[in-house]
């Protein structure tokens, strides 16, 4: 077959109709790989004999009803989450050789589900970064426009899937890693309810904001693939049990009588003129699918930045103090003493940016500081999370853009560390609160760049989003534009 489907459902559709088999597909798509990645450098490291291996199961379990859900569908997984066997870098210095001895449960139950794991994407070093550009294996590129950073820090399973090279990605979330580079790529990105989503195995960053999610090309596909990684995890103290998982339920259904708040702090002068246009249109649209669009206000939003990078920091001090050059992990060969081991390969380890991290954190966890920068910053989150709990007392979602400007060029932001940072300010108030939020295409500015589109639930209502994002997808056409690498 000289064309493969670049969609779950259209794989799906495909597998079962006999056009093609598992293993076929999955050496197309290492072909890609092969003739596009030099150019995006959205993979780290591979998985083709194992990948093959498992679209040979897959093909002789075969495509009945009764299949596993994801039977025979390649997927790639950010390379901060635990793969056994697979090499496990979150694309650090310090984890250059790291062979996990076990799955991550998302990866566990992916597999469980006939999916075919392709390879690890690259990422911002610990997932920390904005444009994909501080990973120790190199910058990726935005397919849309190579110049361009793809976002961050799920940069390389953006453009992993924007470049069809695989029609889904695990993406993880902390202050928007998910949903930024899913509206610089067009996509659909999701930020799960905290806890919906085990984070065993999950290289922690900051672990009260830290989220795994799906990247797709399509809503569908998104909740397909929300639907086998979500669940309880006894082995996860935050994992929600009793979890209704039937994400798709909503799918198709009218958005009649549906309410949905549009805060007026999203209507600043500090968001690019073309994406308040297209942010204008969508809740016009909404409108006009009998939904009720009002302006709220989120006013503690605006401190989000400043408590996130507080919390962030300091809970990544603390989660990464594990990479000492002792028990795993890059040793400095010139370390001759115990405090050298210690310094050395935390100094040559780690890239600027988890360093400058580190040391923030720690700082505001320091006795003299704690009052005034951690406790003041957990206030004010508590704030924040009362902002969203009167909004949603009365609406059903809350609508916005999910970034202020398109794609930025690679390098633009590197000397100016604030404006780097301020590309989270429109994601990060939903990792405080915990909320269920996803980024959907809508459209492009004068640049043809996507923007994104970002819709947010009450707790655990994923199925609501899905609701109202499948309808929009279904009334435009963004899905069907594709980038030219």
């Amino acid at each position: 077959m000289s064309q493969f489907p670049t969609t779950i459902t259209e794989i799906q559709e495909g597998l079962k109709a006999g056009e093609f088999t598992a293993v076929e597909l999955t050496e197309n798509i290492f072909s890609s790989i092969d003739s596009k990645d030099e150019k995006l450098n959205a993979f780290i490291t591979l998985n083709k004999e194992e990948a093959l291996e498992q679209a040979k199961a897959a093909d002789e379990r075969g495509y009945s009803d009764d299949a596993p859900a994801l039977n025979g569908v390649p997927i790639a997984i950010k390379d901060n989450i635990l793969t056994r066997g697979l090499t496990t870098t979150a694309a650090s210095k310090m984890l250059e050789e790291f062979v996990p001895t076990f799955d991550a449960t998302v990866v566990a139950k992916l597999k469980e589900a006939g999916a075919i794991i392709v390879g690890k994407t690259n990422l911002d070093e610990f997932a920390m970064g904005g444009g994909n550009e501080t990973s120790y294996f190199g910058k990726v590129h935005n397919p849309w426009d190579l110049d361009r950073v793809p976002g961050g820090s799920s940069g390389g399973s953006a453009a992993a899937v924007a470049g069809r090279l695989v029609p889904a990605a695990l993406g993880s979330d902390t202050g928007g890693s998910i949903r930024q580079p899913a509206a610089f790529n067009s996509l659909v990105g999701l930020k799960p309810t905290y806890g919906a989503v085990s984070r065993l195995g999950a290289i922690a960053f900051g672990s009260s904001l830290d989220q795994v999610g799906p990247m797709t090309r399509t809503v569908l596909d998104n909740a397909k693939v929300m639907e086998v990684i979500s669940g309880h995890d006894e082995l996860d103290g935050t994992s929600i049990p009793d979890l209704d998982r039937n994400y798709t339920a909503k799918i198709g259904q009218s958005l009649e009588g549906l309410k949905i708040g549009f805060p007026k702090e999203y209507k600043s002068d500090i968001i690019d003129a073309d994406i308040q246009e297209k942010m204008q249109q969508a809740a016009d649209w909404f409108e006009s699918q009998g939904a009720t669009v009002e302006e709220v206000s989120l006013p503690h939003s605006r401190y989000g930045i400043n408590v996130y990078y507080i919390i962030g920091s300091a809970e990544a001090s603390a989660n990464l103090q594990r990479f000492d050059g002792i028990r795993y992990g890059y040793r400095s060969p010139e370390a001759k003493s115990l405090e050298e081991i210690y310094v050395k390969s935390r100094s040559e380890g780690f890239g600027e940016e988890v360093k400058r991290r580190i040391i923030l954190g720690t700082y505001s966890l320091g006795s003299g500081q704690y009052d005034e920068y951690y406790k003041k910053a957990a206030q004010v989150r508590t704030l924040i999370n009362e902002d969203f709990e009167r909004v949603f007392a009365d609406y059903d979602l809350i609508m916005g853009p999910t970034t202020t400007s398109t794609a930025f060029k690679i390098g633009e932001r590197e000397d100016d560390i604030v404006k780097s940072y301020l590309s989270d300010l429109l994601t990060v108030p939903y990792n405080l609160a915990g909320l269920p939020v996803m980024s959907i295409p809508a459209g492009f500015d004068s640049n043809q760049l996507p923007i994104g589109l970002q819709l947010a639930a009450k707790p655990m209502d994923e199925a609501t989003l899905y609701q109202a994002a499948y309808a929009f997808e279904q009334g435009h056409d963004y899905v069907d534009q594709a980038p030219s690498i």
